[in-house]
Formats: C-alpha cells, sequence, structure tokens
C-alpha cells in the first residue's frame, strides 16, 4: 500500500476546530482597520524575483538562502512572495496611486520563506500587512502604533507584548554610522561569529541584532546609530515620542533596533513578547521613504508595519473563552421520510426569514438517537426537531442543548419570534 502523501515541512494546515480562532482574530483586524480608514488592497502571491532583489537587497539572508524561486515556461523567475511591502509598492507605483496622493492600505495573505521551521516560524506563514503613503510626518508613525495598541487591547494580549522603539535616520548618516561601526567591530575581529564575519562586509548593523550571547558585551559597547543623527531625524524620533508620551503608551528605546531590511530609515519599531520563545517579535515595521525611488518611482514617504498571524494565535492560546466560539447556532434533525423531503424547504424558509441564522441541517439519514449526538457535537445552541407529527401539525419541536429549558414544540412563525428574541 502506497504511502499517504503528507504536508510540505513548515506548511500547515488549519483544521475546522482550528478556525473559529482565527476568524475571531481576522474579525478583529477588520474592524481596528475600518476604524482608523484603511483600505485594503489584493495582491498577487508570485511577483517577478527582480522585484524583491531591488527592494529587499541581494545580500540578505532572504534573498540569498530563503526565497521559493522557479523560471516559468517563459523562462521568467518568479518567486513566492517573501513579504508584502515591495508587492504592494509595485502594485501602487503600477496604477499611479502613489501620484500626488496619500493611501492608508492594508493585505493579508500567505507569505514563503524557506528557513528551518519551528514555533512561531513556518516556510508558509500567514502575515497581516499595514502601509502608507504620501505623509512626512510622526504623526502617521505615532498611528500606526497606535493601531496595533487598539488590536492588542481588542485581541486581550496587550499585557503580554512591549513596544521598542528605534531610530535608523537618514541613508547618508547611517552611511556615516557603518563605517564607525565597521571600525569598532574590526578592532576585535576574533569575537565575531561566522554570521557576523559575512555581515560585517554586506550589512553590518545587523551585527548588532545578533542573538549569540557571546557576543553580546562586544555589541553592548559599540557606538550608537542615535549619536550619528542629524536634527531633523532626532526632531522626527522626538515628535514621535512625545506623542506616545502624551497617550500614556509605554514603549523603550532600543538602540539596538536595526530590522532585518536595508529599506528601512527613521522609526522602526517592534513588538515583542517573552512568551513564544526565540521568536518574541509578534509585529515590526518602521518608515522606508528610500524605497520608492528604489523602485523606479518619484521621490515620496512611506511607513508601514507587518505582523505574523501565527504568532499572534499562539499568543491566545491561553484564551479558554475562543474554545468556545460557535460556528453554527441551530441543527436540525429530520425523523422519518416525511421530515427528510421537507427539510430542506423548511430550513430555506428559515434563512429566509433570519438572515443571520447559522442552521445545519442533518444530511444522509440517522437514526434519531445517532441525529441528536451529531447535534450535540456540533456546538449549537439548539436542536430543531421535525418529525411525521411535527410535519402533519404544520410544527417544528425546539430543545435548547446549553440551557436547563424544556422541550417545546412551536408552529413556524413561533419559532422564528423565538430565535429573534
Amino acid at each position: 500500500m502506497a504511502n499517504n502523501i503528507q504536508a510540505i515541512r513548515g506548511m500547515h494546515d488549519v483544521l475546522p476546530d482550528q478556525t473559529p480562532r482565527w476568524q475571531f482574530v481576522e474579525q478583529q483586524v477588520r474592524d481596528v482597520l475600518a476604524t482608523y480608514g484603511y483600505a485594503e488592497i489584493r495582491l498577487p502571491i508570485v511577483e517577478k524575483t527582480e522585484l524583491f532583489k531591488r527592494s529587499i537587497g541581494e545580500v540578505t539572508d532572504i534573498v540569498e538562502k530563503e526565497m521559493y524561486t522557479f523560471d516559468d515556461r517563459n523562462g521568467d523567475s518568479l518567486t513566492l512572495r517573501p513579504e508584502g511591502t515591495a508587492g504592494c509598492l509595485r502594485a501602487c507605483l503600477e496604477h499611479g496611486l502613489l501620484h500626488n496622493q496619500v493611501h492608508r492600505l492594508w493585505y493579508y495573505g500567505q507569505m514563503f520563506r524557506h528557513e528551518r521551521p519551528q514555533k512561531g516560524r513556518y516556510r508558509q506563514f500567514i502575515q497581516l500587512g499595514v502601509e502608507t503613503y504620501g505623509m512626512a510626518g510622526s504623526d502617521i508613525d505615532a498611528e500606526l502604533i497606535l493601531l496595533s495598541y487598539r488590536l492588542w487591547q481588542r485581541l486581550g494580549i496587550l499585557g503580554k507584548v512591549e513596544l521598542q522603539l528605534n531610530s535608523l535616520g537618514t541613508i547618508e548618516e547611517r552611511i556615516v554610522y557603518r563605517e564607525k561601526l565597521v571600525e569598532y567591530f574590526n578592532q576585535q575581529p576574533e569575537l565575531l561569529d561566522e554570521d557576523s564575519k559575512r555581515r560585517l562586509l554586506s550589512n553590518p548593523l545587523r551585527i548588532l541584532d545578533t542573538k549569540n550571547p557571546a557576543m553580546q558585551a562586544l555589541v553592548e559597547n559599540a557606538p550608537t546609530l542615535m549619536s550619528y543623527l542629524g536634527a531633523e531625524s532626532k526632531a522626527h524620533f522626538k515628535g514621535l515620542t512625545d506623542t506616545l508620551d502624551a497617550l500614556g503608551i509605554i514603549y523603550t528605546i532600543n538602540q539596538r533596533l536595526v530590522r532585518g531590511l536595508d529599506y528601512y530609515s527613521k522609526t522602526v519599531f517592534e513588538w515583542v513578547t517573552s512568551e513564544l520563545g526565540a521568536q518574541g517579535t509578534i509585529c515590526a515595521g518602521g518608515r522606508y521613504d528610500g524605497l520608492i525611488e528604489q523602485l523606479g518611482g518619484k521621490p515620496n514617504h512611506a511607513v508601514g508595519f507587518a505582523m505574523g498571524m501565527e504568532r499572534i494565535l499562539a499568543l491566545l492560546e491561553t484564551r479558554e473563552d475562543l474554545d468556545t466560539i460557535q460556528s453554527i447556532d441551530a441543527y436540525m434533525i429530520l425523523v422519518g421520510s416525511a421530515a427528510e423531503k421537507s427539510g430542506l424547504l423548511l430550513a430555506e424558509k428559515l434563512r429566509d426569514c433570519l438572515p443571520n441564522l447559522r442552521l445545519q441541517m442533518n444530511c444522509g439519514a440517522g437514526s434519531f438517537k445517532s441525529q441528536f449526538k451529531k447535534a450535540d457535537k456540533s456546538g449549537a445552541d439548539y436542536a430543531l426537531i421535525l418529525g411525521d407529527d411535527e410535519i402533519a401539525n404544520n410544527e417544528i419541536s425546539i430543545k435548547f442543548l446549553r440551557k436547563d429549558v424544556e422541550q417545546r414544540t412551536v408552529t413556524l412563525a413561533e419559532l422564528i419570534e423565538l430565535i429573534k428574541n
């Protein structure tokens, strides 16, 4: 007997008993974004490989090691998107959305990176991205942080996360800082691990983000970027922190926070947690004004963030109330051939009269006992029972499954009023 085909490593199924939690989080996300006036944009999963090489950088781990890239039948190099910012910006440039316009956008969907799977890090993962264009001030930076803060409140995880901030300044300021950083690390090359030696040549700021305990003292004593910021960058960052202070948002300034992609400038931020082990970042973003020109557009302003939904769901694992989220309200039990013939018609009448009613009808016959077990297992609040006697009297019985209420037999009109109330 042939072995069953299994899912690809790092690409997981979300089973029916898990989807109510996902739907709950997704609905909260949609509601919060709507209250801030953000519009949804839907983007392709596959893009030209060149898009990510130009935006992320060819000497990054994502491009060098993690992208799912292939040649199509025309010989074009295509890539499953490893992140969403580049594709969103590509769409805005392609369709002329950035010409003297301001946009607040969001997208949601699968991203792909070929890396070692572990809890909170998968090869196919779901990401929410929020991007804004055309706004230069720190007020939009603050709005994005406040939006995410409100989402944590709605999800009940605010007490499990911490906000960290930093400023990366302008590209020109980082060039000066980069030289000082390389000079510092070159004084003690024996203390660098192999990964850091490679980054010293390509992206030395990433060394500051190392998780190697043996390098922590070296990193702690490294020059700080904040010391090399100009007046404009400092004023922008102060505008952000002053706003957060005025609103009582608690944060930590982490001068080692650099983000993994080259296109960030000025504000960067992360929401982190200590409850998910090594994968402690659940939401991260910042300003990336320079990326628009990098992709062929005119100079403009951009700031956004992305959050990994699997990590959000992992933080909600202890919320037992989410285990009781219902997928249906009522389960219809059909007893006898007459009821089986009339069941679909009655169910449709109920759906017409009660558009929000989530009603599941038993299909495939079965004894009353087996159908009742299905009704109870479904999680419905009540069972609607239709048998030969009910058909003859133009009635239906209702049995409450979660309350100690006596079973009743009512007319269709009475049932509709009963469910409404």
